[in-house]
């Protein structure tokens, strides 16, 4: 007996809706990518308000996606980790002190990109 395969569009569907599944459930169960989603609506709400170039706006939005995507690289790599090896160790809490760095590093170069882009424009309103 054969199995029919399924067509290359089906599969692709399949893939987009475990994709968006499990961003789904990285925006209901981990508190880190609620707080980098409340920043990146924050800083989108700002964007409109400041009125941004368009070249401002790629930035920002790539900063967004790069922190929110490794956020959820973190939070994968803790997950297999912790399933890998449950009990504390010291190499498994190297790997997610690694990852989690990856995360602060992005995080830093987002708020450097956010300075640039909002700084002048907030100081106009003081002079």
């Amino acid at each position: 007996m054969t199995d029919k395969k399924e067509s290359f569009l089906v599969n692709r569907l399949k893939s987009v809706r475990y994709a968006f599944n499990g961003a789904i459930y990285l925006f209901k169960t981990e508190s880190s990518i609620k707080v980098q989603l409340f920043i990146a609506i924050f800083v989108t709400v700002t964007g409109f308000y400041f009125n941004i170039s368009k070249t401002e706006w790629l930035f920002q939005v790539t900063m967004i996606g790069v922190v929110i995507s490794l956020e959820g690289i973190n939070t994968a790599v803790e997950y297999i980790a912790d399933f890998i090896h449950p009990d504390h160790h010291s190499s498994i809490g190297r790997i997610k002190d690694i990852s989690a760095g990856a995360v602060f590093i992005a995080s830093i170069a987002a708020v450097v990109v956010a300075i640039i882009i909002y700084y002048p424009k907030i100081a106009l309103l003081f002079i």
